[in-house]
């Protein structure tokens, strides 16, 4: 743990980077401000000393840290408002559930908010969440080396329903693609509407 943040603080210096709990004090997080994205990303810091059961093709990709990262007007310490503190819930939620379940993270997977699915907060309309690699945030969360293992960053974005009916009949590739072309990164976005044309949702309802 101690030489994980030591890599974080090398990155970004050590004035940026903050430890906290979330709101329950169950799981450990950073909070790292990058000032020069007008973004702040709060990270896990458990998954990392898990490691999962990934398929072949992801090989050396076993260890993991979730990632979201919060828009300049997210109220992180408003721990009392739902609009803002969702982010704790599905932090711990996902990290418990991974390791519980003894299972595995990856790009392109999708978690479904609740069931049946429910909106994630008064503003925030999605009710999926898709895991990416970095996209907003490329740079600034590749991978970290440290001693004896290599750490990846998952970003986590929320989709709507119809993205995830895409998703799952068109593929991961194509969803992707989708979304960056409407500029939709992990930066977390309150107002966005779906990225699909409404030909798309109502071929789905037929």
């Amino acid at each position: 743990m101690g030489e994980f943040k030591d890599k974080l603080e090398a990155r970004f210096g050590k004035d940026a980077v903050q430890s906290i709990f979330s709101p329950n004090d169950n799981l450990e997080l950073f909070l790292i401000e990058l000032k020069d994205k007008a973004v702040s990303v709060l990270i896990t810091n458990r998954l990392n000393e898990y490691e999962m059961q990934v398929p072949d093709k992801l090989k050396g990709r076993e260890f993991n840290e979730l990632v979201f990262c919060l828009p300049s007007y997210w109220e992180i310490e408003n721990v009392e408002n739902e609009r803002f503190n969702w982010v704790y819930k599905w932090l711990e939620f996902l990290t418990i559930y991974v390791i519980d379940k003894n299972t595995w993270f990856g790009p392109g997977h999708t978690i479904p908010c609740g069931n049946p699915f429910q909106s994630i907060s008064s503003t925030m309309k999605a009710n999926h969440f898709l895991l990416s690699d970095p996209i907003f945030l490329e740079k600034e969360l590749e991978s970290l080396k440290l001693e004896d293992k290599e750490i990846y960053f998952l970003p986590i974005i929320p989709i709507f329903e119809d993205e995830m009916d895409y998703k799952q009949g068109k593929g991961t590739f194509k969803l992707m693609t989708k979304l960056k072309n409407q500029g939709v990164t992990e930066k977390l976005d309150d107002f966005r509407a779906t990225s699909l044309k409404s030909k798309w949702r109502l071929r789905r309802r037929n």
